[in-house]
């Protein structure tokens, strides 16, 4: 057993409407999407047309900037849609399943087969998509070869599935595909649990084992990455999501492409918060029925998630789906109130009275975007050695160099939610990181 790792800076944002430990069916949904959108520096190129028949892990389209990363189908079915937006941008490709589901014969090997040939597998699975690059947080190049793998199985989001229940019966998936990705760099596998929930996760061989405490973002992959073997310039390392790891292991024990994966449906306005057993990509009436009105539906936890519609699908890489107020009502004289009913960090509010309420929290930024001042502020949320401010900063005026120095190649996006979560200055620090990396990418 490793030691833990004991985080100190973070929050833990409690919101009403936890998931129940309850697992249940969706309903086979009327249409099923891939989209490129849920992936950083994709160039698509359709492979498909509307009405072609297509089986489960048949190719939709692949990425111009490389050819041999496919992006393919979860389900077997008639290609329903071409779903695209401005300038013909590609949204996604809409899938209408059949009945009985016809899976796409692949050739599949085990952890004993070369390396080239578990890459060739997952490049023809599409399961390739699911491993992350860091830095910049792009889909990991097969030709490249990270000094190390990371895969955190707890989340600390607000509102986040428990992958110990997600996850209860996949342990034989989990560990096969461990042992694939234990193939695919020369350094070492790392394997995250959260202190004193480990579930079956200490059991699990052929990896290095690390526990960690502390509130969030304490399960992000990122910070845990800094904790244990900090990315330097020039660096590669991968992650892989939990689920995405079974996906893999699933793949290797059944020989075809099962996409059936469980997601929490969260938040004050879900009707019935509890699990779903679904198959990814699926539409989002299919997994939480009917919706509200003034209900914003968040694919993915409320801090790093994406809005979507109610006729629309949930994305590849979330593992819920968060269902709270829309902030579209005007408090009067809110700022004079009491507003026991509120949540900040500040003692503005009384909610500091109580640290273990939840609260039903809407979207309501609650005033509008100000200058962007040095505090420290960020600081005591951010677990990790990162001027966040500086950094942003540098971001905006694209200076490359200051952005190298002051850790770019550490962070994601995801990493600063904490922080634009606190920011007085209403800044959205998640956009202005993710710029600032496309920028790097660009020009590096």
């Amino acid at each position: 057993m490793s030691q833990n790792i004991k985080l100190c800076k973070g929050l833990d944002i409690k919101l009403a409407g936890k998931a129940e430990a309850r697992l249940e069916d969706a309903p086979m949904a009327k249409s099923y999407a891939v989209s490129p959108l849920d992936y950083e520096n994709v160039t698509p190129k359709l492979l498909v047309k509307v009405g072609d028949k297509v089986e489960a892990g048949s190719p939709l389209f692949f990425d111009k900037n490389n050819p041999r990363i496919l992006f393919t189908s979860p389900v077997s079915g008639v290609v329903s849609a071409i779903n695209r937006g401005e300038k013909r941008k590609l949204l996604n490709v809409a899938v209408e399943p059949d009945a009985t589901q016809v899976y796409k014969e692949l050739k599949v090997v085990d952890a004993k087969a070369s390396r080239s040939e578990i890459v060739e597998m997952l490049l023809e699975s599409g399961l390739w998509t699911r491993i992350v690059e860091r830095p910049f947080g792009v889909i990991a190049n097969p030709d490249a070869s990270p000094k190390a793998i990371f895969v955190s199985a707890f989340d600390s989001a607000p509102l986040a599935p428990d992958y110990n229940f997600a996850l209860k019966s996949e342990k034989a998936a989990l560990e096969a595909g461990l042992a694939i990705l234990a193939r695919l760099t020369d350094g070492k596998l790392h394997l995250s649990a959260r202190k004193g929930d480990e579930g079956y996760m200490s059991e699990v061989k052929g990896v290095e084992y690390h526990t960690f405490s502390g509130k969030h973002p304490v399960g992000n992959v990122g910070v845990q990455i800094h904790h244990i073997d900090r990315i330097a310039k020039g660096d590669i390392v991968w992650t892989v999501n939990v689920q995405d790891v079974v996906l893999i292991g699933r793949l290797v024990m059944g020989g075809k492409l099962d996409m059936t994966k469980v997601v929490a449906v969260a938040g004050s306005e879900a009707e019935k918060p509890c699990y779903k057993r679904i198959i990814a990509g699926a539409a989002v009436e299919s997994i939480v029925g009917k919706v509200l009105e003034n209900v914003r539906i968040i694919s993915g936890d409320v801090l790093t998630g994406v809005t979507t519609a109610a006729d629309g699908y949930i994305s590849a890489n979330a593992n819920m789906l968060s269902l709270i107020p829309e902030g579209n009502v005007y408090e009067l004289l809110g700022w004079a109130m009491p507003r026991l009913h509120r949540f900040s960090v500040s003692r503005a509010y009384f909610s500091w009275l109580c640290p273990k309420k939840e609260y039903k929290l809407d979207t309501n930024l609650n005033g509008g975007e100000r200058p962007f001042v040095v505090t420290g502020l960020y600081e005591n949320y951010l677990p990790m050695d990162v001027y966040v401010a500086y950094l942003l900063k540098a971001c905006l005026v694209k200076d490359l160099d200051k952005m190298e120095n002051l850790g770019i190649y550490e962070v994601l996006p995801e990493d600063l939610a904490v922080c634009e979560f606190v920011d007085p200055s209403k800044i959205e620090m998640q956009q202005i990181l993710r710029d600032g990396i496309n920028l790097m990418i660009k020009e590096c």
